[in-house]
């Protein structure tokens, strides 16, 4: 615990990872008077903008992780991202520190064999037939057993970085050189997935809190290249689906434990629902919450990490999110057309401010409410149509 000058008790809360989700992390976690320190890898991220003090080391170097730990002492430690050097946060958490929502949650969803592995073979959920590959080699030998089309994906990576669909033979070299450079960490490993055939794909935000386990209602997406592009909700789902990925989302995020939200992503096909993956943390395709939610996804996932209790979800209106990507890599740059995206009806633009653009790079977001799914999307995708990322 720290203490004001006034003498108001406050939680020290650090965040490993500040982007734009980060930033919405830091903000609630002020709003319940707590002290905030954002570390990343890079100068000025997102958070760090917020927050009170902020560090920038190598996340993955378990000897400046455990060093910036130390030197600030927080009560609780937040992973936003997967590239952490997780083997640290459990050696840490054994020695008494609070990783949120558990160090075992970070470490097996950090790489996608560990968390498939629980959900697959030990927990025994629905999930796409899957084989890994260290080599090129391998990765042929795996394509052959899962079959064409199939999803092949670094071990470890972000926004879909790395993620092709291999639908030929001769597409497996490319894939393989894909995954190995798009890919974070020196892992050398990829995994060859079963393609789905899916009706759509939806992400269940789960909470676990004092109060129990509670869920939003479910938010349909759409991803490019394995990043989403575009979010709503709720998205239509049958009774019985509901009830098959609620089973699901409890199970997973069960077995991962703690207090926090998680954002479940999940296949609805003809066959059933099917676990895709779950991240321990807020979700990028729940940010359509800050709009159609009574508490957003972040507020949910400070509540529940504080200790607080968490009432029942209360949607407010039907919202959906489309995001603003970079098509080119630059140092300097402005956004324009924000005052025609927002003469919009009933929308909303939240711009990230990330110090530099790379090619495909989130830099802001347009959210919007509608009497209609329809309508909030068609207000989204127009808002995101009028903004424009000039570089100087």
């Amino acid at each position: 615990m720290s203490c004001d000058l006034n003498g108001f008790q406050t939680k020290k809360i650090m965040l490993l990872g500040s982007g734009e989700l980060g930033k919405e992390v830091i903000i609630e976690a002020q709003r319940f008077g707590a002290m905030t320190v954002a570390v990343d890898r890079y100068a000025n991220a997102p958070a760090m903008q917020v927050a009170d003090r902020s560090h920038v080391i190598d996340m993955l170097n378990g000897d400046e992780l455990r060093r910036v730990i130390e030197l600030e002492a927080p009560d609780l430690v937040i992973p936003e991202i997967e590239a952490i050097a997780t083997e640290t946060l459990i050696e840490l958490e054994q020695e008494g520190l609070h990783i949120v929502p558990t160090a075992k949650a970070v470490h097996l969803t950090m790489d996608r064999e560990g968390i498939r592995r629980l959900a697959s073979e030990e927990l025994g959920l629905p999930t796409a037939r899957y084989e890994f590959a260290n080599t090129l080699d391998e990765l042929k030998a795996a394509v052959g057993e899962i079959g064409l089309p199939c999803v092949i994906k670094p071990i470890m990576s972000s926004s879909g970085k790395g993620q092709t669909i291999c639908r030929s033979l001769e597409d497996i070299e490319s894939c393989w050189d894909e995954a190995i450079s798009g890919g974070r960490g020196k892992k050398l490993r990829v995994i060859v997935e079963e393609f789905i055939h899916f009706t759509s794909e939806v992400t269940l935000l789960t909470i676990r809190s004092i109060s129990g386990t509670s869920y939003c209602p479910p938010i349909g997406h759409i991803q490019q290249e394995g990043d989403y592009i575009e979010s709503w909700q709720p998205h239509h789902i049958s009774p019985s689906q509901l009830v098959e990925a609620q089973a699901i989302a409890k199970k997973i995020t069960d077995s991962l434990g703690g207090h926090g939200l998680f954002g479940v992503e999940l296949f609805l096909t003809a066959n059933g629902v099917y676990f895709s993956e779950v991240s321990p943390r807020p979700h990028d395709t729940g940010m359509v919450t800050m709009v159609s939610q009574d508490l957003s996804e972040f507020a949910l996932h400070i509540r529940a990490v504080l200790g607080y209790p968490v009432h029942e979800v209360q949607l407010m209106a039907r919202g959906a999110s489309r995001t603003v990507k970079a098509q080119q890599e630059g140092k300097s740059y402005h956004l324009t057309g924000i005052e025609e995206a927002l003469a919009v009806p009933a929308t909303q633009v939240r711009i990230f401010g990330k110090p530099e653009t790379k090619i495909g790079r989130r830099m802001a977001v347009a959210l919007s409410t509608g009497e209609s799914i329809d309508i909030a999307r068609e207000r989204a995708t127009t808002a995101v149509s009028k903004i424009n990322i000039v570089h100087e």
